[in-house]
């Protein structure tokens, strides 16, 4: 029921890269989130020439080599720097995540609404521009094989939903596709794998939630992601569901953040693991009566409401007892975001959205005269 979000496991580099990225998918709603990080340590040479890394030169003086990992969501690749000792001091590092979090989720919902709005004013004129290009059409001759043409009826296949994921999980494919570039191992280690030991704290807690580096580990979350769009726009409305999956992937990596602090355990993340489990959590919290499915065994099914239940409670077990396979932390920090806004955020926070849109229109019109700008 646990889905791979930062994995460190024993034995062969093969099996570590496997395990990682394995989880169970759901049909139906989706599957649970992964998140995948890698044990500090070093690579082994086996395992740097298989993905693609280069070896680096050892520095007499510099003898520990951290390496990253899929964690975060589901991170997992290699970072190089010292282990910070365990004392009171490191939390004092946190300060800077939970403000730029707190700011960051302020910002993305702020943006959402006035999405909403702009999209709201121009809907009119949509509506006549998509009837023209309609009248357009039927005067001009149809051509046969039209590639253009077979392209946008898939996307007019699509529910709004999946046209509102697709972007994401083409950010996704194009970070993915970074991580195999040689040259850019070091641009990426620092700013799309998330550790609180690094120099650099509040970026990669937005950028590792698009970074994966096994494909399987991204195939699977974008499946997950997939599955669950239809359900979750239906429900939140486009731009709220962008705001809440970005905010959700910062949270969640604040609470890996903490964890790792408090327990010392300190190793890089990476993965939109986090955030899919925000997503999951609210569609399971909004509609615990739906039925689930696992993809290889569709004649076993279970409500929403038990699947997250037993999700919570294993990543539970794990924080408590150690496990380093998961990212436990971030998976729980996504899940109780996702709980908590369907519960209370909504209310608190999309509900409450007229005052600051009022502002914005009094901007946009020249201070509510009506005037233009």
């Amino acid at each position: 029921m646990n889905a791979c979000r930062r994995v460190a496991l024993p034995g062969s580099p093969g099996s570590n890269m496997a395990w990682r990225s394995c989880s169970v998918l759901f049909r139906l709603t989706g599957e649970d989130v992964l998140r995948s990080s890698v044990r500090g340590g070093r690579w082994t040479h086996s395992f740097q020439h298989r993905r693609g890394f280069r070896k680096v030169a050892k520095k007499p003086e510099c003898k520990k080599v951290e390496e990253q990992g899929p964690a975060h969501s589901d991170h997992s690749a290699p970072h190089w720097q010292k282990t910070p000792p365990r004392t009171p001091r490191a939390f004092g590092r946190l300060v800077r995540p939970l403000l730029f979090t707190v700011g960051f989720t302020g910002c993305s919902f702020g943006s959402a609404a006035i999405w909403q709005y702009e999209s709201l004013k121009s809907r009119v004129q949509s509506y006549f521009d998509e009837v023209r290009a309609d009248w357009l059409e039927r005067l001009r001759p149809q051509k046969q094989g039209d590639v253009r043409k077979e392209i946008n009826q898939w996307w007019n296949s699509l529910s709004e939903g999946q046209r509102t994921v697709t972007g994401i999980i083409a950010a996704n494919a194009i970070v993915f596709c970074c991580w195999r570039v040689p040259s850019l191992q070091r641009f990426m280690l620092k700013y799309f794998t998330a550790n609180p030991a690094s120099k650099t704290l509040c970026s990669p807690m937005l950028l590792s939630t698009f970074s994966h580096f096994s494909f399987f580990h991204m195939a699977a979350n974008m499946y997950v992601l997939w599955s669950f769009s239809t359900s979750a726009v239906s429900m939140l409305g486009r731009e709220q569901f962008v705001a809440v999956y970005l905010s959700a992937g910062v949270v969640s990596t604040f609470a890996s953040y903490a964890c790792k602090t408090a327990t010392g355990r300190f190793a890089p993340s990476l993965g939109a693991s986090g955030a899919i489990m925000t997503v999951l959590a609210a569609v399971c919290t909004k509609i615990p009566e739906a039925k689930l499915a696992i993809i290889f065994l569709p004649m076993f099914t279970f409500t929403a409401a038990n699947a997250l239940k037993a999700i919570v409670a294993m990543d539970t077990v794990g924080l408590v007892l150690g496990w380093r396979f998961f990212d436990h932390a971030a998976h729980l920090g996504g899940a109780a975001f996702g709980i908590w806004y369907i519960l209370s955020g909504h209310e608190l926070i999309w509900k409450n959205r007229e005052p600051f849109l009022k502002f914005w229109h009094d901007l946009r019109t020249g201070g509510g005269r009506g005037g233009d700008v």
